[in-house]
């Protein structure tokens, strides 16, 4: 699925991704390829995200962390639409 994360200043993130996972306003929770249709609120917290194809361009590579192939992006707030394979974060 393809996970595309833009804030106020770029798009951060534009890349092939199996697993997301976020901090919803009901609490923690994960995507997997062909989830269903979702929007929801983003609380502060992290962003985890694993792929073997994952690619992030170099001028925003410090605003993520990689460790143990998956990586994470702190956030303050946010929305996140899932459709047709394709998460879209608005993220603060």
């Amino acid at each position: 699925m393809i996970l595309e994360i833009v804030t106020p200043e770029a798009t951060l993130l534009h890349t092939d991704v199996d697993v997301i996972s976020v901090p919803g306003i009901n609490g923690e929770f994960q995507m997997l390829n062909n989830h269903a249709p979702i929007v929801s609120l983003l609380v502060e917290g992290i962003i985890k995200f694993k792929g073997e194809n994952v690619k992030i361009e170099e001028q925003f590579e410090n605003k993520f962390t990689n460790t143990k192939e998956e990586y994470t992006l702190p956030i303050k707030s946010g929305t996140i639409e899932m459709k047709e394979n394709k998460v879209i974060i608005l993220a603060d």
